[in-house]
């Protein structure tokens, strides 16, 4: 099988300027704790009828992990050197065409540029994949917690959102062998020195234990963020019911409420929380 890497004549933006729709300019600068809350692997959604698609990609992955490509592929958008991007060839999708669900805000995952088209490792990814199975890719953006159902009913052929795999999850879709291990980071005002003594996710656990209901957390609808945060048993999450979490459609909206000092901290996953506040910083 060929490598990982595609070329097109469109050449897009680094994922980092798909992300400038978040900066507020007059807000506050972000700082992102360098301390894991979470581990968790990312992987692929994929309808549990669906095992002809869940052999293929994984063989696919294995391929791209043993040459070295799946890792030069996601560091390169870590990195700033990803010229990829992506247009759906037809408004809607065709018989055939190999349709991703996704919500593209999630940089470096799956965002749009400034030219208004997707980018980010996990569309590279879909697109690689499509040209492998002679395919025609559909990307499909949807709301974060919509996904999962859109791959039961069949609306779309797989699921890639930087989707943290989980028992949960597992009852309701087939996941392909994980391809990431992400972890969920707190990111606060600049100014907020509440956790500059925290050396672990324990610390920083204790912290918001003490905080009372006027505290609020943002995080994005449907994540772990919002999982750990507002407790989810079947994920395996106490969460903090002494404070207040707020669900956001994008991550990119809490940061930007948090630039503009209506919340106090929001809780996403490390490498988007990290792109996003450079952004909001500029």
């Amino acid at each position: 099988m060929k490598k990982l890497f595609a070329t097109l004549s469109a050449a897009a933006l680094v994922a980092v300027s798909a992300v400038t729709f978040a900066a507020c300019g007059s807000g506050e600068k972000l700082s992102v704790k360098d301390i894991e809350l979470t581990s968790e692997d990312y992987a692929f959604a994929i309808a549990k009828d669906n095992t002809e698609l869940l052999t293929s990609v994984n063989s696919l992955l294995a391929d791209w992990k043993k040459d070295g490509s799946l890792d030069e592929l996601i560091n390169s958008y870590f990195d700033g050197d990803a010229d990829f991007a992506y247009s759906n060839k037809t408004s809607q999708p065709q018989e055939g065409d190999f349709v991703v669900a996704t919500n593209a805000y999630f940089p470096p995952f799956e965002s749009y540029n400034e030219e208004n088209k997707f980018v980010g490792v996990d569309i590279e990814i879909a697109y690689n994949i499509a040209e492998e199975l002679g395919k025609t890719l559909y990307v499909f953006d949807m709301d974060f917690d919509s996904i999962i159902a859109s791959v039961q009913s069949g609306q779309s052929d797989i699921g890639m959102a930087g989707m943290t795999v989980n028992d949960e999850r597992k009852k309701q879709v087939d996941f392909a062998d994980p391809y990431y291990t992400s972890a969920q980071v707190i990111t606060v005002a600049a100014s907020d020195t509440t956790f500059d003594g925290c050396k672990t996710g324990e610390d920083v656990e204790a912290i918001l234990k003490t905080k009372g209901k006027d505290y609020v957390i943002g995080t994005q609808a449907g994540t772990t963020g919002y999982m750990y945060s507002n407790g989810d048993e079947g994920f395996g999450y106490d969460g903090f019911t002494n404070l207040t979490t707020q669900a956001y459609n994008t991550g990119a909206l809490a940061m930007k409420d948090l630039s503009n000092g209506k919340i106090n901290a929001v809780i996403l996953d490390k490498q988007p929380s990290l792109m996003i506040a450079e952004s909001i910083n500029k």
